[in-house]
This record gives structure tokens, sequence and C-alpha cells, in this order.
């Protein structure tokens, strides 16, 4: 029910999904009046997916997009994100998507699902393409505004169990992200988590600043949802003003047409490479289910790619391995500090 658009992007997504991948089964949650309507209008364009695929699960409130947190979490105890989420902890969906209001999303899955033992807080995590031609997993993209040293040092742990889960690299690198490289620069809060980092046993690289997320200097780029947040949002913009830029400038004379023509290939393989659609899709780490956010202005194909985060995230028994992997790390910090504490005394 959630997003700009609503049932018109998620309804045909889902079932374009449901199509793609013959062996899925949706629930689809909200006003089933609603979502049967649109049902309706659309099922006629995927002849593959018969009834038996899906189910429209009744909700009887939503989340609107401005809805404060409070209210979402006391006042609208069967809103579709809810009773989505509850289907997640009573086992009868293995994943959930939305792509509504990210505050409520995030209070509600926590309130519903509760955090992994080790982490005090979820923190939001996606993969942003860089220029050695993979990609860099980033987090927290704004589901916690003010972070401690010790949530920044969660979010590494975490976000090294996804890079790791996601094949990127057995030891993946991770940066701090801060307004220098230099060990001084930052404020209190960034270099106490620098400290932190330096004295775990994750592959810390250091310090790196905002050009070094797209160089692909590190696997993992750590910064609290504040920072993260508005690289994103500044990233999207980037992308968009970029493409308009390029339609605009082949568009200017007879002459830059033609030239438009001959680069096409090229362009047409640039567009697909900075599409931040295919990249949609934020995994909400920490959880005891699986849950992804969806940005809100996705479109059919944007939404689409955050169900197969979903999907893949299923197949690749996300949950699990991330869990074992927080837990590893965490009790490698508890027996070092052990260890350490032997020696002092």
């Amino acid at each position: 029910m959630g997003g700009d658009e609503g049932l018109p992007v998620t309804v045909p997504a889902c079932l374009a999904f449901a199509q793609k991948y013959p062996d899925s089964q949706l629930l689809l949650v909200g006003l089933s009046d609603e979502l049967n309507e649109a049902l309706s209008r659309v099922l006629k364009s995927y002849p593959h997916v018969s009834p038996d695929r899906y189910q429209v699960v009744s909700a009887t409130e939503v989340v609107s997009m401005d809805d404060p947190v409070e209210v979402a979490l006391r006042r609208k105890k069967d809103s579709s994100m809810r009773v989505a989420a509850q289907l997640v902890k009573d086992g009868l969906a293995d994943a959930c998507v939305s792509a509504g209001n990210t505050g409520a999303w995030m209070a509600i899955s926590r309130y519903v699902l509760k955090t992994i033992d080790g982490i005090d807080r979820p923190a939001i995590a996606t993969m942003l393409p860089n220029q050695k031609g993979g990609v860099t997993t980033m987090l927290d993209l704004g589901a916690n505004v003010d972070c401690t040293a010790e949530h920044l040092l969660q979010f590494a742990i975490m976000g090294t169990a996804l890079a790791q889960v996601s094949k990127i690299d057995s030891e993946p690198s991770v940066g701090l992200l801060n307004i220098g490289e230099e060990v001084i620069k930052g404020n209190d809060v960034v270099k106490q988590a620098a400290e932190l980092l330096r004295a775990s046993k994750l592959n810390f690289y250091g310090n790196i600043e905002g050009d070094d997320i797209f160089k692909g200097t590190v696997d993992v780029v750590v910064c609290d949802g504040f920072v993260g947040n508005v690289v994103l949002k500044s990233v999207e913009g980037l992308a968009r003003m970029l493409a308009t830029m390029i339609r605009q400038e082949f568009q200017r004379s007879l002459f830059t047409k033609l030239m438009g023509l001959v680069a096409l290939p090229v362009l047409r393989r640039f567009r697909k490479r900075v599409d931040n659609r295919q990249y949609n899709g934020a995994a909400l780490l920490g959880l005891r289910g699986v849950v992804i956010k969806s940005h809100g202005s996705a479109d059919v194909f944007a939404f689409g790619c955050a169900l197969e985060r979903a999907n893949d995230a299923v197949t690749s028994d996300l949950l699990a391995r991330t869990a074992a992997a927080i837990t590893q790390m965490n009790q490698s910090r508890v027996i070092e500090s052990a260890t350490s504490s032997g020696a002092d005394a």
C-alpha cells in the first residue's frame, strides 16, 4: 500500500516478479477491496501467473507517508506494515517488502521482529556500484540519525557480515566515512568509533572521504543514518541530473543528434550501469527476519528489484548467516577483552 504511487506500482511489480520466479508465492497485504481491484486491472498482462500463486491478506489500516512513528506503532495496530511483519514473525512469510514510510517501517519491524542478540539498533544497508566494476555496501542510510561509537561498530559488523554473505570478499575492508582520512579528523563519536574499529577483529581500512564510496576504496562504508541518507539522496539526484543533461545535450542540433546515435550503444551501457533503480531495495539488518525497504519513489521496475533483493536474501540464507557472523565476531571481542584483562591483572 505504500510508496508515492502505491498499488499502480506495487501490484504490477509483484505479478511481474511472480512470472519471473515461478516457485515464489506472494502474500499481498493491504486493503482487500483496493488490492483486488488493482489486481483485476492488470492480471491480463500476466497470463502465466495463476491465482494460486498469490493471496490477498487483509489489513484494515494503512500507514501514510507522513504518519509519525508513534501513530504507526501505537494506533494503527492492523496496518498493512504491521500485518506483513507479523507474517514473517509467525513463519508464514520468508521476507517482507515495503515502499512506505521508512521510520514507521523500521519501528514496526523492530517492535514485531526484535533485534539479533548483540545488536542494539537495526541499520539500513544497500549496495552501490563502484568504479572497480563491483559494489560497495553502505550503512546506515537513514534508520538511526543519532548514533554512538558502539552503534557504528555494530553497523560495521553487520555490513561485514552482509558483504561476506554476498560473496564480495571473505574479509571485506571497512571504511569509516569522515571529513578527512587523518586520525584527528571528525567529531568525538567518529573518533571513538575509529578507535573501536581499530581494536576490533574487522579488516578496518581507516577513515575514508565521500569520493571513496564510488572509487571502491573499501568494501563496506559505515556512517550514521543522517549522513548516509544525505549521501544516498544526493547520488540519486545526481544520477537524474546527468541523465537529463545528456538527453538535452544530444537534442541541441542535428549534429549532436547524429553523434548521439553513434554513441547510443555506449550510452545505453552507461545508463544501465548507473541506473539507481536496479539497486533499489535496502536490507534492514539486525532484525530477526528478512525485511527490505524500497524507495518510496520506486517505479514498477525498481520495486521489482526490491522484491529480487528479498528473494536473494532468502535463497542465500542471509538472516542465519548474518546472525552467525555477528555472533562469531562478538564472541571474538569478548575473548579478546577477557584475554586483555587477564594480561593486565
